[in-house]
């Protein structure tokens, strides 16, 4: 036996559809709106202009020892100190451009992305290890700085963490390439128990361990640029405090990183243990963290300065999350130039 439903149902079947699709509407125009304000409040601010200018430089491209392509980037006099900058995970070379703006009519920079990043290619064995990093950070020095010339190295999270990395692996070299190291933002081990990004109960730290690493090393897509992302990567990366065009800024780099590049750079940072490299870095060294850095907080700053053997400067930056090279690029240009002038670096300026 078939049941008729009746003209009553009916009208109260299409008046819950007809809800539902001015439901969806409003919410879609809610969603436009918030786009919209954020698009308006990113163009009027006043850091808009200097991170949409991203200076270009002689490109170079050379080869690690395992055959991986890597791409840098030259800046500045060429008779100048060097300046080696390192950017970190999911991230890209331009992530430097305020230091770009602020120091290469002084300083010889160099940049480079790293394996799997921006122009770079990624290792055709998946190999994304630190020793992997340390081969790389080594044929940029031999490839981009002239032989026995000593550079600043300077590094942000993993590419701080690269430069350890290279100490690590080539102890000999350190002093023969490197001036002074700058270390930023950044950690040699527990990445994941110290993490501020997980906040639970102290008696829960194996469950803080599991999603540490589920968060890492997650290969699946991000979603595209929206309200939600935006909002996203200023809590885990940026401080509450950090301008909305410094926000756009790192959003456009975090979703463009390669999805199996960022997890295999995740599970090396779920697993990471630099400690014992880290007496290597026998030169004058700056470690600089943000005191609302919620991926690398101050524990691993206090750590890494205790550990160093010859600490320059500790650099607390009150205001800043983890980006702080975008976030408070006045206060990291000026830690580097301090250091430069400790290392026995003369800029370009001050030699004229």
């Amino acid at each position: 036996m078939s049941v008729v439903p009746s003209p009553r149902g009916k009208g109260a079947r299409r008046w819950a559809e007809a809800g539902a699709l001015v439901g969806a509407g409003a919410v879609a125009a809610g969603w436009e709106a918030a786009r919209r304000r954020d698009l308006r409040r990113i163009e009027r601010d006043p850091a808009h202009a200097l991170l949409a200018d991203v200076p270009r430089g002689e490109r170079l491209d050379l080869f690690s020892r395992d055959g991986t392509r890597l791409t840098a980037e030259l800046f500045g006099p060429a008779d100048a100190p060097p300046l080696v900058l390192v950017h970190g995970w999911t991230c890209a070379r331009r992530f430097w451009t305020c230091q770009l703006h602020a120091l290469a009519d002084h300083y010889r920079i160099v940049t480079y992305d790293l394996r799997g990043h921006g122009d770079s290619d990624a290792p055709a064995d998946g190999d994304f290890s630190t020793d992997a990093l340390a081969e790389d950070l080594e044929a940029v020095l031999e490839a981009a700085l002239p032989s026995g010339q000593r550079a600043l190295l300077a590094g942000h999270s993993l590419g701080a963490m690269s430069i350890v990395a290279w100490a690590g692996r080539f102890p000999r070299e350190v002093e023969r390439r490197a001036a002074g190291v700058a270390l930023l933002n950044t950690g040699i081990g527990d990445l994941i128990d110290e993490s501020l990004i997980f906040k639970l109960p102290s008696g829960m730290r194996r469950a803080k361990a599991v999603a540490g690493g589920v968060f890492l090393s997650a290969s699946g897509p991000l979603p595209p640029a929206s309200p939600i992302s935006l909002r996203a990567v200023q809590y885990v990366a940026l401080s509450p405090s950090a301008s909305p065009a410094q926000v756009a800024f790192c959003q456009e780099m975090v979703l463009q990183c390669r999805r199996d590049v960022r997890a295999g750079f995740g599970r090396t940072l779920s697993r990471l243990d630099l400690a014992d490299a880290l007496s290597n870095l026998t030169v004058p060294a700056l470690v600089l963290g943000g005191m609302r850095d919620r991926l690398t907080p101050p524990p691993h700053l206090e750590r890494m300065a205790a550990a160093l053997p010859h600490l320059s400067e500790c650099v607390e930056l009150p205001r800043s999350g983890h980006m702080s090279p975008i976030e408070d690029p006045g206060s990291v240009d000026a830690a580097l130039e301090r250091l430069a002038v400790t290392a026995g670096l003369v800029p370009a300026a001050a030699a004229a």
